[in-house]
């Protein structure tokens, strides 16, 4: 029983840990401007959304043999053109993603170098430093790369609780009252990524041994711990920052803990912002690019040990510093993008086909083992491709400029 338990809390927290990451830093700039509540509302919403589709990935899941990914998932249900759009959806998640943590890593590198060192690094090697430090670790593999993030995570932990508890008093209720709910729709494709963790399913059925009462649990309170977690950030950052900073913020890419110290030039809390963020970055970086590293290796056929260890590394990691180098808001943009074309075609679109197609079409549930049908009916399913739907076509619009320039204008 102590066993079980142990596995349900450890299932638990690898959920919240997956969905927890430099994500986080991007939310009160990407959903700021709209306001507390209106950013509320669109965390719950992403929040329910999001869990629905990890009960939708994980009755695919159950209906499959031990060791399906989202990949054989999709190709089982969805046939080669299914198998080709999780691909493709899956590298481009991962590439958006890592971009994204390669740019804030530069801002950190040359907050570090300016206040520390006195230097002022060329904008075209800010990135390079912990790109070189980190993306070490990851070509040494697995265990190299988890003993570090072990300690980057304790560190993250500390830094986030003391954080919280310096940054309280500075809150003023009365810049939680803001609201333009037009703004809210900014955000919706980060908010998205910061709640997505499915790709761990297939992992926790091996783990909790296809317990589907204890697998639902693990899924619900996992995440949900995410949707507190972001809220309590969200009640500190936005009582703390004005507005103009937060749109400051937005058109330049900047994240939040790095605003927040900057607004306050408080030592302490300077310094734990700091902290903070290079280990969500950092941990965030590690988990990905490794997940990266694995699949281009699989993608290619090629070992992950001598010389085409270095044609891994040029894949791995050039391309998202290319694009980081080139422009300049690539941390919230690559976001943006992620969540729009990454997570809600891999995370939301996907899952809903292929439980539609399994069920109604190749009736997969009789042929299973364990019976487990998620609520809602042909119903629940067409909302949820509809709604995703909706988001790719929102950020196509915000990337074209048919939505920007209401946007930024205050």
């Amino acid at each position: 029983m102590i066993h079980r338990s142990s596995k349900t809390t450890g299932g638990i927290l690898l959920v919240a840990g997956t969905a927890v990451g430099a994500g986080m830093l991007a939310l009160p700039v990407s959903t700021g401007l709209a306001g507390f509540l209106p950013a509320e509302m669109i965390f719950l919403i992403c929040w329910l959304c999001m869990t629905y589709t990890a009960f939708l990935i994980l009755e695919v899941n159950l209906w499959m043999k031990e060791g399906a990914n989202m990949i054989t998932m999709a190709k089982k249900t969805l046939g080669p053109i299914g198998r080709f759009f999780a691909w493709a959806s899956y590298l481009f998640l991962l590439y958006s993603l890592l971009t994204a943590y390669v740019a804030v890593s530069g801002n950190l590198t040359q907050e570090f170098s300016t206040t520390v060192l006195g230097i002022n690094m060329p904008a075209m090697l800010e990135p390079v430093p912990l790109l070189v430090i980190f993306s070490y670790f990851v070509s040494r593999g697995t265990h190299s790369a988890d003993h570090f993030n072990r300690w980057l995570m304790v560190g993250m932990a500390a830094a986030y609780a003391l954080l919280m508890v310096l940054l309280a008093p500075h809150v003023e209720v009365a810049k939680l009252t803001h609201h333009n709910w037009h703004d809210a729709l900014v955000g919706i494709s980060v908010v998205a990524t910061s709640f997505g963790f499915h790709i761990i399913i297939p992992t926790l059925t091996h783990y909790l041994n296809r317990d589907i009462g204890e697998l639902k649990r693990v899924l619900l309170i996992g995440s949900a711990l995410p949707l507190v977690i972001y809220t309590t950030w969200q009640l500190l950052t936005l009582g703390i920052l004005p507005i103009d900073t937060l749109q400051e913020g937005f058109l330049t890419g900047n994240n939040g803990a790095v605003l927040v110290a900057e607004y306050l030039n408080n030592p302490a809390i300077q310094f734990l912002a700091r902290l903070f963020a290079f280990a969500a970055v950092v941990t965030s970086f590690l988990g990905v690019s490794m997940s990266l590293w694995d699949c281009l290796a699989d993608a290619f056929k090629v070992s992950q040990r001598g010389s085409k260890n270095v044609l891994l590394y040029i894949l791995t990691f050039v391309p998202p510093l290319c694009f980081a180098l080139t422009y300049p808001r690539a941390f919230l943009s690559a976001l943006e993008y992620a969540g729009a074309f990454g997570v809600v075609v891999l995370l939301c679109l996907l899952p809903a086909l292929m439980v539609w197609r399994g069920r109604y079409h190749l009736d997969l549930p009789a042929k299973a083992r364990e019976h487990y049908q998620v609520p809602g009916g042909k119903v629940a399913l067409v909302v949820v491709i509809l709604l995703s739907l909706a988001v790719i076509t929102l950020e196509f619009s915000i990337k074209i400029g048919v939505i920007g320039p209401l946007i930024v204008s205050m």
